[in-house]
């Protein structure tokens, strides 16, 4: 059992009792909203390893050419059912996409391209990067370059998930509050066709093949599977009473789908092929950002409420541990070193 157990901790990243514990070959990084930071994390670590500074509520979080970008807004935070004559007002000097350089560990510039940035796509050549302004009901369309705007395009009012179709000629925007999705030609820049959905879409998947899409409807318990081709809705996937769909995250080959859902504490494994929910994962505390690792062998989510990451095997859908994070962590990301 000795020599069974010295196999496994030079082979496993994560055994508990080994001394001593491989790194693993790719780090985590989650934007903390409430912190204004960025956590880094390796998950063989139980605990994190960096803290990068980024400004005010960092929200959305993607890479793009070396480089880690970080939606941040000055808008004061609105959870539903908050009177918003009450807030403070915002602060539009601490508006725009963050560009985060790793090997300073600091925000090397800012992209600014609208009001209270949340979520974010980059173009598929990697040179611009489309951006849902939550204020300004529309999405911003930036040369990474230059920082200059190219277009503004209404979308609908608090937009949310941005998502590139796999061919890059479109980019689907969730309206919040219009329960819709707004589907943008990149080489019109125009809004091509507006899908109804359900209440308060928050994010989008798409296919790798193109065929179909998956919206996360956070206040129907519900996602929307729609013809990526027709651009039509399908039919409903309902997730559970209680259970509140927000971020997801597609395996590579588009075969498996991770869902988290808020409030409801799970994240869920949903098989594309048969639209059935395949397992039931009691993640944390308000699960909302979800990411894959690089070998798509640990799933990752970004826990609100109690302000850790969870680290989930997915082959045996187990919460292998839970990580420390920033003060309301909101999204993840997993990239190699």
């Amino acid at each position: 059992m000795r020599a069974l157990a010295l196999v496994l901790c030079a082979a496993a990243l994560i055994v508990p009792g080994c001394a001593r514990k491989q790194k693993s070959p790719y780090l985590v990084y989650v934007s903390n909203e409430g912190s204004g930071d960025m956590t880094v994390i390796d998950p063989a670590e139980p605990e994190p390893v960096g803290v990068i500074q980024l400004g005010k509520r960092p929200r959305g979080i993607h890479a793009n050419r070396g480089f880690i970008y970080v939606a941040l807004s000055g808008s004061p935070a609105a959870p539903p059912g908050v009177d918003e004559s009450t807030l403070p007002p915002p602060d539009r000097s601490a508006d725009g996409v963050g560009v985060v350089d790793l090997a300073a560990k600091q925000v090397s510039r800012k992209l600014f391209g609208g009001s209270d940035p949340e979520q974010f796509a980059f173009s598929q050549d990697g040179s611009l990067i489309y951006v849902a302004n939550e204020d300004a009901a529309g999405v911003s369309v930036v040369e990474i370059a230059s920082g200059k705007v190219r277009a503004n395009i209404k979308t609908g009012e608090e937009p949310e998930g941005v998502t590139l179709s796999p061919d890059g000629k479109q980019v689907w925007v969730t309206s919040e509050d219009q329960g819709s999705v707004a589907v943008i030609d990149t080489a019109s820049n125009q809004v091509v066709k507006t899908i109804k959905v359900g209440r308060r879409p928050r994010s989008v998947a798409i296919l790798p093949d193109g065929s179909r899409a998956f919206v996360t409807n956070e206040n129907d318990a519900k996602l929307t599977v729609v013809d990526a081709v027709k651009l039509e809705a399908l039919r409903d996937l309902p997730v559970g009473a209680g259970l509140k769909p927000m971020g997801q995250v597609l395996t590579r080959d588009g075969s498996r789908l991770y869902v988290t859902t808020g409030r409801g504490h799970k994240l869920l494994a949903i098989d594309t092929a048969s639209e059935k929910i395949v397992a039931s994962i009691d993640a944390g505390e308000r699960p909302w950002g979800v990411a894959l690792s690089p070998d798509e062998k640990m799933v990752f989510t970004a826990n609100g409420t109690s302000n850790d990451v969870s680290v989930i095997d997915a082959a045996t859908n187990a919460v292998v541990r839970k990580v420390k994070a920033g003060d309301k962590p909101w999204g993840v990301l997993a990239l190699p070193r």
